[in-house]
């Protein structure tokens, strides 16, 4: 276990050797609440788009389904006859130069993998920079658009947003609830009382602070061939190598699991780059990954490679809720 996993593990699961990182939290803390400050009094060089801007991200370090979550609001957004956009930092991300636009052929070391899964899934314009407000005037003098989505950008106080909708990992919560580097949250949870809605992936029902969306996987999709085949391709019981590069690796093992197949787990850190050879296992097992580890693995995958494609399921209160607000930031529409 990587020193990363090994503090992770000790944010959900609580240790006392974290009081140790008590004064580093308390500068942290002082810095963020600094930078809030400033947002909310106007201050600094603060971007606001001619279009509503919708951020969705989180207060935790770690994956929480964001990705998912933001496809289903661009098809949502598209059936209400929005132009929607997204921006993206591009983690990960070595374009040419910046702010750089995304297309789906491009490969995922100049994209970066999360933009290039949502505009090969979706086709939606999108643009990376790690500043966010640039990303979003260059999208706007590139595209017609009525609505920008940034992915994450929470924390990205230069970028004005219209709303903010924050997702977080039902199974795990906030942890200890603590800032980094003592616990997982990039801004104290008083910063929750502030936001828009709150979205709990995996919650059985709708909270009493907010509303549950749930990922559902849909089909199984070759990496070479593209080919789509139904869950049932893999019967219960089947053996696989299970390869996940995300936030939180081990809610795709248990996706699998749930599925009644035997995934052999191989985790590796957000965002990792991939070989044939890193990937190559014993026993001679089918091979299964996230759909955001297959964008960077299909020049070099095997037959045999397949990835899951899974789509967020929001309760109905939050798709009603969605609408209101799209009403009331668009009006005419």
């Amino acid at each position: 276990m990587s020193l990363a996993d090994r503090l992770t593990a000790a944010w959900y699961a609580g240790h006392p050797a974290l009081g140790l990182l008590r004064p580093l939290e308390w500068l942290y803390r002082a810095v963020v609440r600094r930078k809030r400050a400033r947002f909310l009094a106007g201050r600094g060089d603060i971007y606001r788009a001619p279009v509503p801007v919708v951020v969705v991200g989180n207060i935790t370090v770690g994956g929480t389904g964001k990705t998912p979550l933001i496809l289903w609001l661009i098809e949502h957004c598209r059936s209400r006859g929005l132009r929607v956009g997204v921006v993206s930092r591009g983690y990960g991300a070595q374009p040419p130069q910046l702010p750089w636009r995304v297309r789906a052929e491009q490969a995922a070391a100049v994209a970066g993998d999360e933009p290039l899964l949502l505009v090969q899934r979706s086709g939606v314009p999108l643009m990376i920079d790690p500043d966010r407000s640039r990303a979003v005037a260059a999208l706007l003098a590139a595209e017609p658009l009525d609505l920008i989505l940034s992915d994450d950008g929470m924390q990205h106080y230069r970028l004005a947003r219209d709303l903010e909708l924050v997702l977080i990992d039902a199974a795990r919560g906030l942890g200890n609830s603590r800032c980094l580097p003592a616990g997982p949250l990039r801004e104290p949870v008083e910063r929750l009382q502030a936001v828009d809605a709150l979205l709990y992936n995996g919650a059985a029902s709708d909270p009493d602070d907010g509303y549950s969306f749930s990922l559902q996987p849909r089909v199984l999709i070759n990496l070479r061939s593209g080919e789509q085949r139904p869950l049932s391709h893999f019967p219960p019981g089947q053996a696989l190598h299970a390869v996940a590069g995300i936030g939180n690796p081990q809610r795709f093992f248990n996706t699998l699991e749930g599925l009644h197949w035997r995934p052999v787990a191989h985790a590796f850190a957000d965002h990792a780059p991939y070989s044939a050879e890193v990937l190559k296992f014993s026993p001679a097992l089918p091979l299964l990954m996230t759909e955001k580890d297959a964008v960077k693995c299909r020049a070099f995958a095997a037959d045999d490679w397949w990835y899951l494609a899974v789509d967020a399921q929001p309760s109905p209160a939050f798709v009603g809720w969605l609408d209101k607000q799209l009403q009331r930031l668009l009006p005419r529409r």
